[in-house]
């Protein structure tokens, strides 16, 4: 049976907060791609193929310990195959032990089930300073913008 975008975005939302990085990375195509435009420093701008996509996710419980998604909105589009979803994930950093809350925007693609196309619109500043990298990321913008 064939999930629509919105009920492939839910179960992989339900996946992460299980931490199951693995069964989360079986939901991508062979030859999808996760972009991330607004990434800056050492993180990746874009992620192609299911196998690259998981070993980027299998590294986030490391990072934050997702712990629930209070807020989602979903929004269709004129594309059935495509989604603009807006959310909220809270928990805790793991290497600092302080709380976060995100607020993401994600645009998706699904064909057959399976994630083509995964765009996520983050703060890159309040993702650093979740994960307790906020001095590294400056750090590195600096080294960018003095190199």
């Amino acid at each position: 049976m064939t999930s629509t975008p919105e009920e492939t975005f839910r179960r992989m939302l339900d996946l992460m907060l299980a931490k199951n990085t693995d069964a989360a990375a079986d939901l991508w195509a062979a030859d999808g791609v996760a972009e991330f435009p607004f990434a800056v420093g050492t993180s990746p701008r874009r992620l192609t193929g299911r196998e690259e996509i998981r070993a980027y996710l299998s590294r986030l419980p490391e990072v934050t310990d997702l712990r629930e998604i209070p807020s989602i909105a979903v929004y269709h589009t004129e594309r059935p195959a495509t989604v603009v979803v807006e959310f909220t994930g809270t928990g805790t950093t793991i290497s600092t032990g302080e709380p976060y809350r995100l607020d993401y925007i994600v645009v998706l693609t699904v064909q057959d089930g399976l994630i083509t196309c995964y765009r996520d619109y983050w703060n890159p500043l309040a993702t650093a300073s979740a994960a307790g990298t906020l001095p590294e990321l400056l750090g590195s913008l600096h080294s960018e913008v003095a190199g």
